[in-house]
């Protein structure tokens, strides 16, 4: 198996390329390190034989000041390159990260669905972590320590050339069992990483459902999914630990083998007169300072397991492409935008239905939306009605092209929704929902979503026009009070509120509202109601309606049925045609179910 930094070259010259300056610089003090190390032991091997000749002490004393300041300054690169590794590893997987997150917010709904946020999580920060060695000390000490050992081997032929040769060839035969050893281990850590993302996915999904979780009573049930995790996990950790167990093992005793190789050819070359004591102890100096640059290059190969493991699931996210294409180019008028459906299929098990010639034999049970058409003129408000799985929220996530339909045609202000830059697609569609979700920042950046480019005059002024003034002011920093991602500090409504300031604030030309005032109090409910006509003014709305009650400002009916229209028309229409449905839902005033 190919060594990852030759295997995946482009990922290390992506990352490092920015760093050039820091990576030659840890370079230089890896490789001056390097030098030292060598030059240091013929100090103390010409410091023995001049005392053993009876030299002068002043030579002494200068050969041992000479050590010491080269041992020193030996230490000072050391701890240079340690730090500017250690730099560069956090910058390079910084980056990496922050590719990875971006990477898995631009594909599609499809994707995160197949992937717990907590697998996500492992694969974006934890696997990342692995690669911090891969991108510093892994190459770097690599690529040192061969030089050390080439180095070493080199001044012990110098020295004596049976030594040399005697022990290049210990070096040899250890170095290609260590690397031999090295690719059984691979997939055990692979199996590992797998596990341990399974595992945070568990975690984090349990975690965000301990509510219901302990509601429900399952709590049982879930620690017996919890240990049997465990129980599967160990047994994965222990055959990877003792795959590297094994390498461990096997240097050590060569380590062993390699010393005794040592002092049995000074022994020899002793008894023959062929070298003096201060190079004797070079020699057995220099084995033991051979199994430093083996000892470190197995250590890195050990981490090399487990980076290589890494690397293929970061570049396997990496890889994963959108369904979604973002090729667009047509850009949407301003103003209230017409929707525009023309017999619509779409399943969200995609695989099953690629091609569109099969609509016309469809398997019902597969089909969120069959054969779905209407057309909403710019500036009207359609009432969308439907049961618990009938497609309504579906057509939310169409328009906003979080999926992309199997068959027919979207057309969005005039145009195909498909040619549409995402970014201006989801910039002209506003979305509010029952749940808000805020994030751990200031109330600002809630409402801009991170956007410093709108002004806070703005803000305001959308803030006062929809009744929020007054719990702004309450707030002790105003725009820059620092929220709870639980909406800690606010209530439902306000929860909602802030909700609608943020579609305000986009100016889009279609609005959805997925039942937006549902569970609230009469007065909160009033006022948002109130927002909700401000928004819809000189806006297309959609209207995702659980409730009756919340279709009285819609100028059309849409009444889905297992993703199918079972009604469509005028509200006024329908509504005094004593046969149609929606009217039979008017005089019975039954609800009409939620979700879809």
């Amino acid at each position: 198996m190919q060594i990852p930094f030759k295997q995946y070259g482009s990922l290390l010259a992506d990352y490092l390329k920015p760093q050039r300056g820091r990576v030659i610089g840890l370079a230089i003090a890896l490789l001056s390190s390097i030098v030292l190390q060598i030059i240091n032991p013929q100090i103390l091997g010409y410091f023995i034989d001049t005392a053993v000749e009876g030299g002068s002490q002043q030579s002494l004393l200068g050969a041992a000041i000479a050590f010491t300041a080269i041992a020193l300054l030996t230490q000072v690169f050391s701890v240079a390159a340690t730090y500017l590794g250690e730099t560069v590893a956090w910058s390079a997987t910084n980056a990496l990260r922050v590719d990875l997150a971006a990477h898995c917010l631009r594909l599609d709904l499809s994707f995160h669905k197949a992937h717990t946020p907590g697998e996500l999580l492992e694969r974006v920060d934890g696997d990342v972590n692995a690669l911090s060695r891969f991108f510093s000390q892994l190459v770097i000490h690599v690529l040192g320590n061969g030089i050390l050992l080439a180095g070493i081997l080199t001044v012990l032929c110098f020295e004596n050339r049976l030594a040399g040769l005697s022990l290049s060839a210990f070096a040899v035969v250890a170095l290609s069992l260590l690397l031999g050893l090295r690719s059984l281990a691979i997939s055990p850590w692979a199996d590992y990483r797998q596990i341990s993302a399974e595992f945070y996915g568990f975690i984090g999904e349990h975690v965000a459902g301990r509510e219901d979780i302990r509601a429900n009573g399952a709590v049982h049930y879930v620690l017996r999914r919890f240990y049997e995790l465990l129980q599967r996990w160990l047994p994965v950790y222990q055959r990877a630990r003792f795959a590297s167990t094994v390498l461990w093992a096997t240097s050590v005793g060569l380590f062993t083998i390699g010393n005794a190789i040592a002092l049995a050819v000074s022994a020899y070359l002793w008894s023959q007169n062929a070298i003096t004591l201060g190079t004797a102890y070079l020699i057995f100096h220099y084995t033991n300072l051979l199994a430093q640059p083996i000892e470190r290059i197995r250590e890195e190969l050990e981490q090399l397991q487990q980076v290589e493991a890494s690397i293929h699931r970061v570049r396997e996210v990496l890889n994963v492409q959108s369904m979604l294409s973002n090729q667009g180019h047509c850009s949407l008028p301003m103003g209230a935008l017409p929707v525009s459906f023309k017999q619509i299929w779409f399943s969200y098990e995609t695989s099953k239905h690629q091609n569109p010639e099969r609509a016309k034999f469809p398997a019902p049970q597969n089909w969120t939306l069959q054969d779905l058409s209407f057309y909403l003129p710019a500036g009207q408000v359609l009432g969308l009605l439907g049961r618990t799985g009938s497609g309504k929220s579906t057509i939310a996530r169409l328009l906003l092209r979080l999926y992309d339909i199997q068959s027919g045609q979207i057309h969005l202000g005039g145009g195909a929704i498909a040619q549409v830059p995402l970014s201006e697609l989801r910039q002209r569609v506003g979305l509010v929902t029952q749940d808000v979700q805020l994030f751990q920042a200031t109330v600002r950046d809630n409402l801009t979503f991170f956007d410093p480019q709108i002004p806070d005059d703005t803000i305001l002024q959308t803030l006062e026009d929809l009744g929020l003034a007054p719990w702004l002011r309450s707030l002790p920093n105003g725009l820059n009070t620092h929220l709870g991602s639980d909406s800690s500090g606010l209530s439902a409504g306000q929860a909602q509120l802030l909700a609608l300031v943020r579609v305000f604030l986009k100016n889009p030309g279609l609005v959805i509202l997925d039942e937006a005032s549902s569970r609230l109090d009469p007065q909160t409910e009033a006022l948002i109601e109130q927002a909700i006509n401000k928004l819809l003014k000189d806006r297309t709305g959609i209207i995702i309606a659980h409730r009756l009650q919340t279709v009285h400002r819609a100028d059309q009916i849409l009444i889905l049925e297992q993703g199918q229209v079972l009604e469509y028309g005028d509200r006024s229409t329908l509504a005094n045609q004593p046969h149609s449905r929606f009217a039979q839902l008017l005089k019975t005033g039954i609800g009409v179910g939620e979700g879809g």
